[in-house]
């Protein structure tokens, strides 16, 4: 029997009350549909009524606080919730990056008159937005972006290109970082915009996307041109040129995560392959034992990590350096989960579920592998974050600049 840690009588109360909304408006349609699916562009009909029975009953942007729109949930709530949807098995649903990324940092950074004009927006879906902020020469050193934000009266013109835009075939707003200031130092001069992709018209604001194709046919990520397009100088979250500070709110959301229930859809879909396994015959094979192991052990401690996130929220602790650590651990473990399962089936991982029109639909480990050869890149590369807990926790120096002669060691 797992551990568990008592959340207290508030927590327990939630629990019990989101058990009972389950049980009355769960969608039968949809129980063992993933959010996922939902959001990668196969939104059906049920779908649809899902989202707006969430909506209509205040579980969209829930974390927010109550005057925003939110329920003002704790992060012990949403952990509760996160584990409830999981256990009756259906979609939870949320807003996406305007949800997790964008409405904090509007929250923390953003006038009043933009949290009255922006938020409700996210809250009931009008903007759906993707993420402006990889260039071809700006990965992992982001603060190096060229695209420029020059003011016209009471706008920004953007021009520039971006890449590995997520979710841009399904956005209408892009939160996007241009330079505004050229004479500046790098982290300075840049200014974080809400840039509409469309104009009132219907027409596409200068913005063209070119989808980048992955091998089974899916494009989640877009190559990004932008010529002169434009965003009102109200659009600018946290002022110009103080992008970057706005910035690091958004990475700080986008590394940490669920990162208290994480563990919740890496365990299922860890007892899904056990029994995928044994369907196949396969699970008394050693090696296929050993990564089995290795598997829930890895869950596990993700599972004890959240648990221990959970204990410092209770004592209104700072959880320190958990977001860096975090995305390192749960994105590796995520490629080597999945192409350890599209290898253990062997041949059977060639077959396709599909070949109407000539479309490659795999299945959900082909797609779960492709998927997460990107986890280790976005939102800051498995090499940054071990620079970052290396030389800001653990105080080592920072790697020699490899472009300087090394000194001499005798």
């Amino acid at each position: 029997m797992p551990l568990e840690l008592d959340l207290g009588p508030a927590a327990q109360a939630f629990r019990t009350e989101l058990r009972e909304w389950l049980k009355t408006n769960i969608p039968k349609e949809l129980i063992g549909v993933s959010a996922d699916s939902l959001a990668r562009g196969n939104m059906t009909a049920a779908g649809k009524a899902w989202v707006k029975t969430l909506t209509d009953a205040g579980y969209m942007c829930v974390s927010w606080p109550k005057e925003y729109g939110g329920r003002g949930l704790t992060g012990i709530e949403v952990a509760v919730m996160n584990e409830e949807f999981s256990r009756a098995d259906v979609p939870r649903v949320t807003r996406g990056m305007g949800e997790w990324l964008v409405g904090p940092s509007i929250i923390v950074w953003g006038t009043d008159e933009q949290k009255k004009e922006f938020l409700p927006r996210i809250i009931d879906g009008t903007h759906r937005y993707c993420q402006g902020f990889s260039e071809p020469d700006a990965g992992s050193d982001l603060a190096s972006l060229k695209t420029r934000g020059i003011i016209d009266g009471d706008e920004v013109v953007i021009t520039g290109q971006k890449v590995w835009t997520s979710g841009a075939t399904e956005a209408n707003m892009m939160f996007c970082l241009c330079r505004t200031d050229p004479d500046t130092p790098k982290h300075q001069g840049i200014s974080y915009v809400l840039l509409p992709m469309f104009t009132p018209e219907k027409k596409s604001n200068g913005i063209e996307l070119r989808p980048i194709q992955q091998p089974h046919g899916a494009s989640h990520f877009t190559e990004t041109f932008m010529t002169e397009s434009r965003a009102p100088i109200t659009n600018i979250i946290g002022g110009m040129n103080n992008g970057w500070r706005v910035t690091m709110t958004t990475h700080g959301n986008e590394r940490g995560g669920n990162a208290t229930t994480q563990h919740v859809e890496f365990t299922r879909q860890f007892w899904d392959g056990v029994k995928l396994l044994k369907e196949k015959g396969l699970t008394s094979d050693p090696v296929v034992r050993q990564n089995l192991a290795w598997a829930f052990s890895h869950v596990e401690i993700m599972r004890f990590q959240g648990l221990k996130l959970l204990s410092e929220v209770l004592a209104r602790k700072e959880p320190g350096p958990a977001a860096s650590i975090n995305k390192m651990f749960w994105s590796e473990y995520a490629q080597k989960f999945s192409t350890f399962m599209v290898n253990a089936r062997g041949a059977d991982s060639m077959l396709i579920e599909n070949d109407k029109d000539g479309k490659y639909e795999v299945d959900r480990w082909i797609g779960s592998m492709f998927q997460h050869r990107s986890s280790t890149i976005w939102g800051g590369t498995a090499q940054v974050q071990r620079n970052i807990v290396g030389e800001r926790v653990l105080g080592l120096p920072k790697e020699p600049d490899p472009t300087k002669p090394r000194p001499n060691p005798t």
